[in-house]
């Protein structure tokens, strides 16, 4: 990394060019020609050099207020590490750090350039947060991590950590350099706290996303967005209960309708993200007063274009006073039937069904079922019917979601195969992973076949068993080579 001068160095350079300059006119003119061109460039770097200064100092009081020694980090606190050629990664690690230092929680922020061996070993939870530079590259502050490190089989089974991977898809190695990263990571036996977030040069979504799982890692998830969606006024139209009488918090089946009745266009594995509203206020000077916007709330879309609304699957959570959350608070009980809401569809691509006719295991539980009826409507739709549904709910009396639809795919063909199990109709607690292991002949059957998996739904718990158990039925490297061919995708929450 070039050295910048000192401002007394500055200082030096802006004597020495004002000297040189008056001595000039006692020069003779072919000369002082010569010594004004000499001064343009002088003066040109001197600028860029001040700039550089400037930009260093205005970095540096970014950093303030945020902990970049990683000796003295707590031990449950969360190390935020950057890699960063252009410093748009460095500005996206700040405001990571920050958030989660709003949130009261304890972070560091540092350079890869500055991790070393002994810092992954003391550390419990990395975000990293970093780009990829030409075809593919590491930036040049993480080469001596990838050569010093990644080189290196080490023992991460103690880490947790997350991926953001800034990048940009006009390059054919789009992300490379933080798939590798990843790559790595799992091989040392690290733990995925999610699974790691893509941004196409600079998606605000994607970046909203990233923000959204801060939240959900702080505990802290009603701080305002990073960026503003760019919000569609849709109608409620329906809301349907699912499970009555169920152990589990109320499940609601949503719908709506764009408000200009333009054709809005997702595809199975897109994301809806809702922009809700503050509960009705009886206090009627209540709209004088003017109301911060709430976080944005996302969802897996349950439906396609065809079906002529877009439906969610929604379950209610609780504040820990009792009160309804922002989102399921919103869409469940405050919004009215008829009403506008505000909603934007984003892109999912990596939850989207391959583009290849493939069998598919589709794995699932909860209000995760969602995303994968998006997927199966798709499938039929397309008269692709190699489908295996194993979904995993609470009880089947409560909580067996769209039953009817399922049990009448499951007759019509769509599915050949379905395995439900609800944790509670026994006494021994069974969930979607003891099916796999029940099921791994013919998982890997199928496997061998060609099947692609999704995965939809919660990532405690569920999604890291199911990750778990096909990694000991299929094998680490088979399941990150399915991955990188677009075969093992998940929407984990």
């Amino acid at each position: 990394m070039m050295r910048l001068p000192s401002s007394s160095w500055m200082n030096r350079i802006c004597l020495a060019l004002s000297l040189f300059c008056l001595a000039s006119f006692f020069l003779p003119s072919f000369v002082q020609k010569q010594v004004s061109a000499a001064l343009v460039i002088l003066s040109y770097l001197s600028f860029c050099l001040q700039t550089m200064s400037r930009h260093k100092a205005a970095q540096a009081s970014q950093h303030q207020g945020l902990s970049s020694d990683v000796a003295l980090m707590d031990a449950q606190g969360i190390l935020v590490a950057y890699a960063s050629q252009t410093g748009f990664a460095e500005q996206i690690a700040i405001k990571t750090a920050q958030h989660l230092q709003d949130a009261g929680m304890s972070v560091a922020i540092s350079s890869l350039a500055a991790i070393k061996q002994e810092n992954l070993a003391k550390s419990k939870r990395i975000l990293f947060v970093v780009s990829t530079s030409g075809e593919g590259d590491a930036p040049d502050n993480a080469a001596a991590f990838t050569r010093n490190l990644m080189r290196r089989n080490i023992d991460l089974s103690h880490l947790h950590f997350a991926v953001l991977a800034l990048g940009d898809r006009h390059y054919q190695q789009f992300c490379a350099f933080a798939h590798r990263l990843d790559h790595w990571l799992r091989h040392q036996q690290a733990h995925s706290l999610f699974d790691m977030v893509e941004v196409d040069n600079g998606d605000e979504g994607a970046l909203r996303h990233w923000q959204h799982y801060l939240g959900l890692l702080s505990g802290h998830t009603e701080m305002a967005d990073w960026s503003k969606p760019g919000y569609q006024d849709w109608i409620l139209t329906e809301r349907e209960l699912l499970n009555p009488g169920s152990l589990g918090g109320p499940a609601y089946r949503i719908a709506c309708i764009p408000a200009d009745s333009s054709a809005h266009l997702w595809q199975a594995g897109d994301i809806a993200e809702i922009g809700p509203d503050y509960p009705p206020d009886s206090d009627p000077a209540s709209h004088l007063v003017e109301r911060p916007a709430l976080p944005h709330r996302e969802y897996s879309i349950s439906s396609l274009p065809a079906d002529g609304k877009l439906e969610l699957l929604v379950r209610q959570m609780h504040r820990p006073d009792g009160s309804l959350g922002i989102g399921s608070g919103w869409l469940t009980a405050y919004a009215e039937i008829g009403q506008t809401i505000k909603l934007r569809i984003r892109a999912n691509r990596n939850f989207h069904t391959p583009q290849q006719d493939c069998p598919l295991i589709l794995i699932g539980n909860g209000t995760g079922l969602a995303g994968l009826r998006a997927h199966i409507k798709a499938r039929a739709a397309n008269g692709r019917l190699q489908n295996w549904l194993i979904f995993g709910e609470r009880n089947a009396a409560h909580d067996f979601f769209h039953r009817e639809e399922i049990l009448r795919w499951q007759t019509d063909g769509v599915l050949s195969q379905l395995n439900l199990c609800f944790s509670r109709d026994q006494a021994e607690r069974r969930y979607v992973q003891h099916v796999l292991q029940e099921q791994g002949a013919d998982i890997q059957a199928w496997v061998e076949q060609g099947a692609a998996i999704l995965i939809c739904g919660s990532l405690q718990g569920m999604a890291e068993d199911v990750h778990q158990t096909l990694s000991k039925l299929l094998g680490v490297d088979k399941l990150e080579n399915m991955a990188e061919l677009g075969l093992y995708r998940r929407d984990v929450y």
